[in-house]
């Protein structure tokens, strides 16, 4: 795993350079793309923004960073994507995206329920009738759209019953990604299994997904208080042996707190201490309700926290009173951003997550603010570094892959342009992203994607949902009555 990122919190806000120097890597004159006169926000340790910079690609990676005469001479006959009038910025990594039945049923689950209903009188009751198809569908759907919102590396904290066929769907649709199947040993929970079987499963996942491709395999635990001690020690060293990282869900809410005070005598993330699998190589989902102790614990082992606010706000869940992600920033933590599920925070925007988390921490008036500048980094390269990718994406660097994305200035919600990392938090440009790139492969391009039908999607999309909710018997209260307007216009008169 990368060692986390050690960029003070004070460090100065470079300012845009120009660039008359080319960075670059040794080469043959091949390259497969230049991205041609965009100004470039590296992310790098110096954070420089590279005004009026070439990108060149090839095989996959960034070859170089300079001037466009010089790319084009030294990569002769190379095509060119053109980014002029366009601010190009690494691809987002979302560290906790769901990317199962929710997405089939999307803002279907009421939103004035406790989250324990959602879950258990929703979640199960469709993940009980999903089938491989379902699954596979729901995440091509969950990649296609995370892609047009410049989001290029997710990782799914866990899928019940098909991890491979959720492997090929979001690998169709071109995303990065990280994926395994979830498991829980407590007897008489739905989909448990023992704690030997269910790791032997694990271990199945990831090495149907090896190392080397876009979509590769994690160890996966659903957490909470459903994992017995057996459970997360041998994911931790299953983890460790397969040398991959691992991730399970903690203290959303202050049920986690309660269960472990029964269970173990002390709070969730003390009980992992002294398990001894806390550490570099595990992502906690959420740990919002932790208290000093804890959070010393996860500070001190190096231990990442994916942060997901959209949902904490939609589920209810009491982040304003008891979330402490904004002090683990400053405290030099690892922190990464998601948007958790499509009942949850609804919507796989990265951008909008990193906003709802600034707002909230700047709403609690503490000193030093969470900044701009620091909130996308959380959502690029310290998310990437949060899940062991710090090596490969989360910047525009020579040698790293070549995920990027573009996003269209001459669109009115830049006018004026302001400080680029104000804007980009703040200035809501989400729906400026025109071009992505995966692994140096173009996947959107002026808008639209290039890996998958939309129209098509979206029709098996609604045929599918229509099917799971009949075979898990739900039914999708609606608040507003539907009248056909035949009848509409009748009644009126």
């Amino acid at each position: 795993m990368t060692a986390p990122d050690t960029t003070p919190d004070t460090a100065p806000v470079t300012a845009p350079v120009t660039a008359p120097v080319t960075a670059s890597a040794p080469g043959d004159g091949h390259a497969d793309l230049l991205v041609v006169g965009g100004d470039v926000v590296t992310m790098a340790p110096g954070r420089e923004v590279v005004t009026g910079a070439t990108i060149a690609v090839a095989a996959g990676r960034v070859a170089a960073i300079g001037p466009a005469d010089e790319l084009r001479a030294r990569f002769p006959g190379a095509p060119e994507l053109d980014a002029r009038e366009c601010v190009v910025i690494p691809g987002l990594v979302n560290a906790h995206q769901h990317t199962t039945a929710d997405p089939l049923v999307r803002s279907m689950i009421p939103d004035d329920i406790a989250s324990e209903e959602a879950i258990f009188g929703w979640i199960v009751p469709l993940h009980d009738q999903v089938t491989g198809d379902d699954d596979e569908l729901s995440a091509t759907l969950t990649a296609a759209e995370s892609l047009l919102r410049g989001v290029t590396t997710i990782l799914e904290p866990g899928t019940v019953a098909h991890p491979l066929r959720v492997a090929t769907g979001l690998a169709s649709a071109g995303i990065r990604a990280r994926v395994g199947r979830w498991g829980w040993d407590v007897p008489g929970v739905a989909h448990a299994l023992p704690a030997a079987e269910s790791l032997a499963l694990q271990e199945e996942t990831v090495r149907a997904l090896p190392p080397g491709g876009t979509v590769t395999g994690w160890v996966t635990l659903v957490g909470h208080d459903l994992a017995s001690d057996e459970l997360f020690v041998g994911a931790a060293e299953l983890a460790e042996r397969l040398d991959v990282g691992l991730t399970w869900h903690i203290s959303p809410s202050a049920a986690d707190a309660r269960a472990y005070a029964e269970r173990a005598g002390t709070r969730p993330v003390l009980h992992f201490r002294r398990l001894g699998v806390l550490g570099p190589r595990l992502l906690l989902g959420h740990a919002v309700w932790l208290d000093d102790a804890e959070l010393d614990a996860v500070v001190e082992t190096g231990t990442a926290v994916a942060s997901c606010p959209g949902a904490y706000l939609r589920l209810g869940q009491g982040y304003g009173r008891a979330g402490r992600h904004g002090e683990l920033v400053r405290r030099g933590g690892r922190v990464a951003l998601g948007c958790d599920s499509h009942n949850a925070g609804d919507v796989p925007d990265l951008l909008g997550a990193a906003r709802l988390l600034a707002a909230l921490e700047r709403d609690r008036d503490e000193a030093p603010v969470l900044r701009a500048d620091q909130v996308f980094a959380l959502a690029t390269i310290d998310g990437a570094e949060a899940v062991g990718l710090g090596h490969l994406v989360g910047s525009i660097e020579v040698g790293k892959a070549a995920d990027l994305v573009v996003l269209d200035t001459r669109d009115l919600s830049w006018t004026p342009r302001g400080d680029l990392a104000t804007h980009l938090v703040w200035g809501a440009p989400t729906h400026t992203v025109r071009d992505v790139l995966v692994d140096g492969k173009v996947v959107v391009r002026d808008r639209g994607l290039t890996t998958v039908d939309t129209g098509a999607l979206r029709r098996e999309a609604a045929e599918r949902s229509a099917a799971l909710l009949r075979r898990a018997g739900l039914d999708v209260p609606h608040r507003w009555p539907s009248i056909p307007a035949a009848a509409y216009s009748r009644r009126s008169s």
